[in-house]
């Protein structure tokens, strides 16, 4: 019996197993042999229950191979079971033959292997009789590209500027104000502030205090100034009390009456200010006639100026009104740099940082570049051309010869134009003819000979030089040769490093060559030699 009860635990506990780690994992690939950076698709599946948890790897170690990418885990559901698929991409970029390494997928917490996958990774098979093999190209030095930085730079200025203007025309009307103010005399300033508050529209508290600090600010600055009394630093019964000795002494005579509207003003604005009184607007405006009479009555009541204080306060009025007129050129002049610091960053903005900059600066060749061209012919036959200026004709000893130019290899651009068209010769060479093509050749070395001869006799030296056939836009097709030299250029401490490019139209009858030379770094040189190059147009005689 016993025997029997173990035989059926076993069985139990062979089929829990097998419940708990049911399952089966496939492994694929899409080819065992691939080329250099072709991918491989590696795909593992699980076949399972419904039940059944799947764990593929979060982090899967493909080494020697490169993992491109992992999809998604995608399940199908069959009849009687669930395919559970990931897929991997694989890349490898050296030949040889290779392992994918076992992936382990871990099902109902069971870990499962996958078998080692032999990989032959075969290189590229390149005919070098059919396919030209080429050196590998040095590195290229690419210019900084500021134009990104010095734009942000600008519209922060253009911003700045603007601000800086704003509030320099606010300072500059508060202190033309403040300076017109002092000019004035002190009984036409009071009169003036007085009117000013008669069209002051009061609604609120705070305007009815603000309305009474600046009248009795009126009454009390002339009175310190005219009547030449404490008034700004003293209380409401203080000023009273010091008019009241000024009367009692006979120097000030002020009508009692006036004294009295004037303490019952003094009173309401302390009400208004500390006790926030709101008066009636018809109170506020006779308080404001009550000021101004009593403004009136003072300027009646003072003694007439003795000549020596009116010659002080004409030096005094003419001190200020110097002052004045200092300032507003200080101020005027200030303004006038500021707008055309504006206008400058704006220009800058439309037109570029660097055309502006070496417009101001002039340039040499953006002068030449920005300025009116000149479209004309030269020569037999005739070649049309445009350039900054007319070319400048030079005598040559050899009538065959004609030679035309702008300026010299110390000019910011040097522009030589040269027609050779020797007279044919009568009389035929006997022998057999030369061939076409070899006579080509040495015509051309001949001309390139003459062109670094030329070169050299003005002092060049490290010539580099390649030659090329293009065709102009005109249609006509020319021999190119161009390249770099040093020059020693009248005023440099150093040899320069320029570019030079010879169009040579090359006939039975002579040769046209058209040299162009300028420094290397140039800005603008390259747009003016494309410009002439462009132009150039070889008219057909009828």
């Amino acid at each position: 019996m016993i025997k029997r009860i173990l035989t059926f635990f076993g069985v139990f506990v062979s089929l829990l197993s097998w419940s708990q780690e049911g399952g089966t994992l496939l492994v694929a690939i899409d080819s065992t042999a691939v080329k250099i950076g072709e991918q491989i698709d590696y795909i593992l599946q699980v076949k399972a229950d419904s039940t059944a948890q799947v764990i593929f790897p979060e982090q899967p170690l493909f080494a020697p191979f490169e993992l491109l990418e992992a999809s998604p885990v995608d399940t199908l559901k069959t009849q009687s079971h669930y395919l559970y698929t990931k897929k991997y991409a694989l890349i490898q970029f050296d030949s040889g033959d290779y392992f994918i390494p076992q992936q382990q997928v871990l099902v109902n917490g069971f870990s499962k292997i996958a078998d080692l996958i032999p990989i032959r990774v075969n290189t590229v098979v390149v005919d070098t009789i059919q396919q030209k093999l080429y050196d590998i190209k040095p590195l290229q030095e690419v210019e900084k590209n500021y134009e990104a930085l010095i734009a942000q730079v600008l519209w922060g200025l253009v911003i700045a500027l603007a601000l800086i203007g704003i509030f320099y025309t606010y300072l500059f009307q508060k202190r033309r104000k403040e300076l017109r103010e002092k000019e004035l005399a002190p009984f036409d300033r009071a009169i003036e502030e007085l009117k000013a508050l008669e069209n002051e529209q009061l609604s609120a508290q705070e305007e009815y205090k603000n309305y009474y600090s600046r009248l009795t600010d009126v009454v009390r600055r002339y009175l310190e100034e005219e009547a030449k009394i404490d008034a700004l630093e003293s209380t409401s019964e203080e000023l009273l009390l010091k008019l009241e000795m000024r009367k009692n002494a006979g120097t000030l005579d002020l009508d009692q009456k006036t004294l009295m509207s004037l303490r019952a003003v003094l009173q309401n604005a302390d009400l208004v200010k500390f006790a926030k009184s709101m008066p009636e607007y018809r109170i506020a405006s006779e308080d404001r006639k009550v000021v101004e009479h009593v403004v009136i009555e003072t300027k009646e009541a003072l003694p007439e100026p003795t000549e020596e204080e009116l010659r002080e306060k004409a030096a005094y009025r003419e001190y200020l009104a110097k002052k004045r007129r200092k300032e507003q050129w200080i101020w005027g002049l200030s303004g006038v740099g500021i707008l055309c610091l504006l206008a400058l960053v704006i220009s800058m903005l439309v037109y570029g940082f660097y055309p502006v900059r070496d417009t101001l600066l002039g340039y040499p060749t953006k002068g030449l570049y920005s300025g009116e061209w000149v479209m004309s012919q030269y020569g037999s036959p005739p070649l049309k051309i445009e350039t900054p200026e007319v070319l400048e004709r030079f005598e040559q000893t050899e009538k065959t010869i004609q030679q035309f130019g702008l300026g010299t290899f110390d000019s910011p651009f040097y522009i030589d134009l040269l027609f050779d068209f020797p007279p044919r010769d009568t009389q035929k060479e006997e022998g057999p003819p030369a061939d076409p093509k070899q006579a080509d050749l040495e015509k051309g070395q001949a001309l390139v000979n003459s062109i670094i001869s030329n070169f050299e006799s003005k002092g060049a030296v490290n010539i580099l030089m390649k030659n090329d056939a293009i065709e102009v836009p005109s249609g006509t097709p020319v021999a190119k040769v161009y390249g770099t030299l040093d020059y020693p250029k009248k005023g440099a401490s150093e040899r320069v490093r320029c570019s030079f490019n010879a169009l040579l139209f090359t006939f039975e009858e002579g040769t046209i060559i058209l040299t162009m030379m300028y420094e290397k770094e140039d800005r603008y040189a390259p747009q003016i030699e494309q410009r002439i190059i462009n132009s150039l147009e070889l008219i057909k005689e009828l």
